[in-house]
């Protein structure tokens, strides 16, 4: 019998691989909305060639985007793969969001329309 932990890391790293394979190997590069933990998992949980393909981290947390940029500290790579953190309104698409649509008041969804995007196209949601 799986635990709870097990299953919910099992069905992670099942809904990253449709990822990869269903939208990531369409792209050439992409950006992570959200430079927190969900963001940095899914990061860390991408194939080598697809963590290549991230261009950047975005988010509005002032003090993550200050801090300017994540460093994938468990990778075996020298140097150690560096990923800017920038204001989402700075920051190229597409973009995979990484943001629970109820955490943030209506805010993600605001950001996401004032920038014009089409989602399956300029985004596309995994939370």
């Amino acid at each position: 019998m799986c635990s709870s932990l097990q299953a919910r890391e099992t069905i992670w790293n099942l809904r990253v691989a449709f990822l990869e394979e269903r939208v990531l190997s369409q792209w050439d590069s992409f950006t992570i909305w959200n430079a927190g933990k969900q963001g940095r998992k899914l990061y860390r949980s991408l194939s080598p060639a697809n963590q290549k393909k991230v261009k950047a981290f975005c988010d509005v947390d002032k003090s993550k985007i200050k801090k300017g940029f994540y460093t994938y500290e468990e990778s075996n790579e020298r140097p150690k793969p560096k990923v800017p953190v920038q204001h989402f309104r700075d920051a190229p698409p597409p973009f995979i969001v990484c943001v629970k649509l109820d955490m943030t008041g209506g805010g993600l969804e605001e950001n996401l329309l004032s920038l014009k995007l089409k989602e399956g196209l300029d985004y596309y949601h995994f939370n």
